[in-house]
């Protein structure tokens, strides 16, 4: 499973496997950085990047993203949204199976309670994947905490289990109407 944590400064990311038992194991964990002064556009296109890449070296059966928060600042809301929707795209494009958990939902499926602080989470985190330290930086760790709520779910799908998403394989073929330039007409 590879769980994102969006941002435009840093998406963090982590990849979590589930081992017989219902054991889950850290396959690697990380940021897609980005540069601040780049207009938003290339940023957007560098997370996009970042995660076709992470889809192409792992293979996962599912993804895992942190839904949006609401900030104070409404433009910094936005921007995240723009990450968010790369992200997600990234994900539908590779034809893997999407969810999306709520911040509070990823605390309380990791630490106990939807309140928990990020020390709480990361402590967790170490202990449940039986690391020797927490991953870091908290962006990753927060996309580690992501794919690992998505193990966790009782009620989604395990992971190889959706083989018939997977078998149609990437979404990147445009559809027929496109190909043909006639997708303008259906928008009509």
């Amino acid at each position: 499973v590879l769980g994102i944590d969006p941002g435009t400064a840093a998406t963090g990311y982590g990849v979590v496997a589930r081992e017989r038992g219902g054991l889950a194991r850290l396959v690697e964990c990380g940021v897609v950085r980005t540069r601040p002064r780049d207009p938003l556009p290339a940023r957007l296109r560098e997370i996009f990047e970042g995660v076709e890449e992470l889809v192409a070296r792992h293979r996962p059966d599912a993804m895992a993203v942190e839904s949006v928060f609401y900030a104070k600042n409404v433009r910094t809301t936005v921007t995240l949204g723009h990450a968010r929707g790369v992200i997600l795209l990234a994900g539908e494009l590779a034809g893997l199976t999407v969810h999306e958990f709520p911040p509070a939902e990823i605390k309380k499926a990791v630490a106990g309670t939807g309140a928990a602080t990020k020390e709480q989470v990361q402590y967790m985190l170490a202990r449940l994947l039986r690391l020797k330290a927490v991953p870091t930086p908290s962006d990753a760790a927060d996309g580690v905490a992501a794919a690992l709520t998505y193990c966790m779910a009782p009620h989604l799908p395990t992971p190889n289990a959706d083989s018939a998403r997977r078998a149609r394989g990437p979404a990147y073929p445009l559809p027929p109407l496109a190909r043909e330039g006639r997708a303008a007409e259906v928008l009509r």
